[in-house]
């Protein structure tokens, strides 16, 4: 037996008055946060959600998120978080594609409409039968017909729920990656995936209950899931949330707030070091309490990690790991050697190889694709067997990144699946883009790549071709893809062209726009 809500029903017993969660005002402690998530689920129960059906949450970093991300898996149900970014369309794929029985989707802000976007969505799902509306105030009423908010159905139930009881191969958490080709995948992640995962993250950051994170990484995200929000609650720790990465409002909360640890993308860092706001008495403050950095999404140069580390005194730790892998497969520990552009060591229970393409060893130095296998490992895609087979060929789940491993067995990643871009720690696909991007009615065939960014690290670039007596506005099909699509998949740079380099059989040449952008400067 093993659910992950006991994560949180151990440390609300174990430190019930200590405080669990900051944000903005609010502040709730361990007990709270457990009574609260308690009455969400008997909400969902109520809805009549059963053990092993599955539950949407839309929610950015708000106190809303554990509560009820803890109020579902209490039930014995599958939290399926979708990233806050994804418009109508997106969000009614996902929600089909999950077998979503109710949606929590948060209200959204004045250029972020996310409830708007949602229940869009839902209307046109007719297997997802409940929908509440999470409003920034719990007083508020829904400014939508037919909702139900979700300050007024938690108003109904009591606290008390007997979490039912689950097996640790039983899914907790289907979290959606493209991998890297075509529609988003949902990755089933069990309770043992997601137990044995915060405790990694645990052990190999050493958290302890003195701890106090600030967590700017999305919660929908398996980094900020797993790494800070699970593993940060099974150790009794305090999380201070943010519901956007801000530069001045992190750097602040750094401060105020006593944080000793904060886990972030390259990008976030290179903005933290950038700020021309930082004085030297809020550096001072901050530097006092933050031990720890950790860092993941993309690799962090080792120039900004040594500015980074010297500016403010601390040390930051590179990781490795995917969406299928709960997420954390290999870490550079404290108390080992650390090396500066290495993803570190495999952690306890699981096991990286790099091998060809025969699935033999490479040797040391020398490229080859990363393959894991362990606790950490997903059951695989949700109702893809034959995507799930492919992943797991020879029995080991492939990365699709390519990497080597040193004689003292510590991993780098030296490149990637050639056609994603990762831009400031999110997957993008170009795939999945330009089929979006060949519905617009004057475009008769496009292709997306990466272009170098500093700040992003890649930035999206798209070459369109019109369809045949059309004239295409670059900043048409720009202003018409950011309605169309998330705010970090939209190409933010967009060349028009009579025709796109292709082979024989009729196959775009991306490798040729790829090298025409080598000088490409932004």
């Amino acid at each position: 037996m093993l659910n992950l809500a006991t994560l949180l029903e151990h440390s609300a017993r174990e430190y019930p008055d200590k405080t669990a969660i900051v944000c903005n005002e609010t502040r709730l402690t361990y007990a709270e946060l457990d009574a609260a998530a308690g009455q969400v689920a008997n909400v969902v129960q109520a809805a009549g959600v059963h053990k092993s059906d599955k539950v949407a949450l839309s929610c950015p970093n708000l106190p809303q998120f554990p509560i009820i991300y803890y109020g579902i898996l209490k039930t014995g149900a599958v939290v399926v978080p979708l990233n806050v970014l994804l418009k109508r369309r997106e969000i009614l794929y996902h929600l089909r594609d999950s077998d979503a029985v109710a949606y929590f989707c948060f209200e959204g802000f004045e250029r972020l409409p996310m409830g708007e976007e949602g229940w869009a969505a839902f209307s046109e799902v007719e297997s997802c039968r409940a929908f509440y509306l999470i409003t920034a105030d719990p007083e508020a009423t829904s400014p939508m017909d037919g909702t139900m908010t979700f300050s007024q159905a938690v108003r109904e139930h009591q606290p008390a729920f007997d979490t039912v009881q689950t097996q640790a191969g039983d899914t907790s958490v289907i979290l959606y990656t493209s991998g890297t080709t075509g529609q988003p995948k949902g990755a089933e992640l069990s309770h043992s995936n997601l137990v044995m995962n915060a405790l990694v993250s645990r052990d190999v950051c050493q958290y302890t209950v003195a701890d106090s994170h600030l967590i700017v990484l999305p919660l929908f995200h398996s980094f900020g899931q797993t790494a800070q929000m699970n593993a940060g609650l099974l150790c009794g720790s305090t999380l201070t949330l943010l519901p956007r990465f801000e530069t001045q409002l992190a750097l602040t909360a750094l401060a105020r707030e006593q944080i000793s640890v904060f886990c972030g993308v390259p990008t976030m860092y290179w903005e933290l070091l950038n700020a021309p706001m930082l004085d030297e008495y809020e550096l001072n403050a901050i530097s006092r309490h933050l031990r720890l950095g950790v860092s993941g999404g993309s690799a962090m140069s080792v120039e900004l990690m040594r500015r980074f580390e010297e500016r403010f005194n601390i040390t930051i730790l590179e990781g490795y790991g995917l969406t299928e892998t709960s997420p954390v497969a290999t870490f550079n520990s404290p108390g080992k050697p650390r090396k500066p552009g290495s993803i570190g060591l495999s952690v306890w229970g699981v096991e990286v190889r790099v091998v060809d393409e025969h699935m033999n060893d490479s040797p040391v130095g020398e490229r080859g694709e990363i393959v894991i296998r362990g606790h950490n490992v997903m059951k695989g895609y949700y109702k893809r067997p034959e995507a799930t087979e492919e992943v797991f060929c020879g029995g080991w789940l492939h990365t699709g990144d390519v990497g080597k491993m040193d004689a003292d067995g510590y991993f780098y990643v030296v490149d990637r699946t050639k056609d994603m871009i990762l831009r400031g720690g999110f997957n993008v696909y170009p795939r999945e883009i330009e089929e979006i991007l060949m519905t617009h009615p004057k475009v008769s065939l496009a292709a997306v790549i990466g272009v170098p960014d500093e700040e992003y690290g890649e930035e999206i670039k798209a070459f369109v071709a019109p369809v045949p007596g059309e004239t295409i506005d670059p900043s048409e099909i720009r202003a018409w893809a950011r309605q169309e699509m998330a705010g970090y998949k939209y190409p933010r740079y967009v060349e028009v062209r009579n025709s796109l380099p292709m082979n024989a059989t009729g196959k775009v040449l991306k490798h040729e726009l790829r090298e025409e952008a080598q000088g490409y400067v932004l």
